[in-house]
């Protein structure tokens, strides 16, 4: 691991139970570096990896990074309060979206499992970008492998059951903002249900298959 101090945090108020993964959506990893550590942009995360596996640090866990912004999750606003934050080089949906680097999801895998030793972060709160930012966010997208990071212990991935009858009463109790809960359309918040749980159709159409497979995460 590197060191790669970022200025770009603050005292966390309270205990970490989230993890947050996200692309850097920049056109190299060095660009996404430069900016995360520029204490003008005002962003950053605790970690990056690069596409070799490179791991940078940025911030120290127990400080607040500015990763996640105007953020909702299980009722909660301030997602950036109560998570880690990690960023995957990837040039994202603006420059080219490409899958993640085999080099990429192994030191993930390795490095999630390292932080979920140290805080008591549930399943189902490791999530992407896009979970608690609807309609701001893609990433980390639809190419990312949540399967496989579920298969090593980290997230769930679900086995579909009966349907939901209320999909977007459903969606809430999981932990995603609905409205009237936050001020985003309902279709923005499906779009990243899929994106995330079932990516081979993103169409923001909440049907029978996404309604099972909402079902089997509540069960999980």
């Amino acid at each position: 691991m590197i060191e790669r101090p970022s200025p770009n945090h603050d005292a966390r108020p309270g205990a970490v139970d989230m993890l947050i993964l996200h692309y850097t959506g920049m056109r190299s990893g060095a660009a996404a570096l430069d900016r995360m550590c520029d204490q003008q942009a005002k962003v950053s995360a605790h970690y990056c990896i690069d596409t070799d596996g490179t791991v940078y640090r940025l911030v120290a866990e127990e400080r607040r990074a500015w990763h996640a912004g105007v953020s909702f999750w299980g009722g909660r606003r301030r997602v950036n309060d109560r998570s880690i934050g990690i960023e995957l080089v990837n040039p994202g949906h603006e420059y080219g979206y490409v899958p993640f680097t085999p080099a990429q999801i192994h030191a993930l895998i390795a490095l999630c499992r390292d932080v979920l030793s140290r805080h008591a972060i549930p399943a189902r709160h490791v999530l992407g970008h896009s979970d608690v930012a609807p309609e701001r966010k893609t990433d980390p997208g639809e190419l990312f492998p949540w399967a496989e990071l579920a298969e090593n212990g980290i997230g769930l991935w679900p086995q579909p059951r009966e349907p939901v009858t209320d999909f977007a009463a459903a969606l809430a109790g999981f932990g995603y903002g609905v409205p009237p809960l936050v001020e985003v359309p309902l279709d923005a918040v499906v779009t990243a249900f899929q994106r995330h749980f079932r990516p081979s159709c993103i169409d923001g159409v909440a049907d029978a298959q996404c309604a099972a497979i909402l079902a089997g995460l509540i069960g999980r």
